[in-house]
């Protein structure tokens, strides 16, 4: 098990008592395991430090200003990849059925594709095969940081760390994200703009969602899964 990718799901989690209380543990995790040199984890222990020693509510508020009321800022993967699409609803399921046949039942009422829990299988699988697997969100994942970058946010350590960790696949650029023409100064203008501009993948976006296919492919489902025959409407 790699215990720094259940640090990172807690730091991406909404802050609660029992994470409050495990806070000053994560940092030693996070040396031990030495996935990133201490001095990339500049950020990340900011972080560890306020949610020890913060208000609790003043914390979870921030984190649902945060992460709750813009789709922009949403930690759940497919968000970025089909929207509301029908193809995501297919897409969980298969997620799912793919964290079950690796002994991680969702007991949470949180969706599959919601980071957090994805960290969580990492956890479980090799590390090298958890690097590749992360890799294949990398593109959210850099997306994710510039946006919390633009509103200054301590949480965007977690996603840098995690895009440093991430073995990109190397046939793909390292980013495509599509961008508004001019950058929204309030959340209204960024829910404005994520509306009008997905995070989209590969060179050609007309053609699907190449990156979310291959990140289940590699997870080993089946690719009927993955394709369009027998989705569900």
């Amino acid at each position: 098990m790699t215990l720094s990718f259940k640090v990172y799901a807690a730091l991406l989690s909404y802050p609660t008592e029992d994470i409050r209380a495990a806070a000053p543990a994560f940092a030693g995790a996070l040396d031990k395991e030495a996935l990133l040199a201490p001095g990339d984890r500049t950020g990340v222990a900011q972080l560890i430090e306020e949610l020890a020693s913060q208000d609790l509510y003043e914390l979870q508020a921030r984190y649902v200003d945060l992460f709750d009321r813009s789709r922009a800022l949403s930690l759940h993967l497919f968000e970025h990849v089909h929207g509301e699409s029908r193809d995501r609803g297919q897409a969980m399921v298969d997620l799912k059925a793919l964290y079950e046949s690796h002994g991680l039942e969702i007991t949470a009422s949180e969706l599959p594709d919601f980071l957090p829990l994805f960290l969580e299988y990492l956890s479980l699988r090799p590390l090298e095969e958890a690097k590749a697997l992360l890799g294949e969100t990398a593109h959210v994942l850099d997306a994710l940081a510039e946006r919390l970058g633009k509103r200054k946010s301590v949480y965007q350590a977690v996603l840098l760390d995690l895009a440093r960790i991430a073995v990109r696949p190397a046939e793909l650029e390292k980013s495509s994200v599509e961008t508004p023409a001019e950058d929204p100064q309030t959340l209204e203008a960024i829910d404005q703009a994520w509306e009008e501009e997905q995070v989209r993948f590969g060179p050609d976006p007309s053609a699907g969602c190449p990156v979310a296919e291959n990140m289940l492919t590699k997870m080993a489902v089946p690719p009927a899964a993955a394709s369009d025959e027998g989705r569900r409407p």
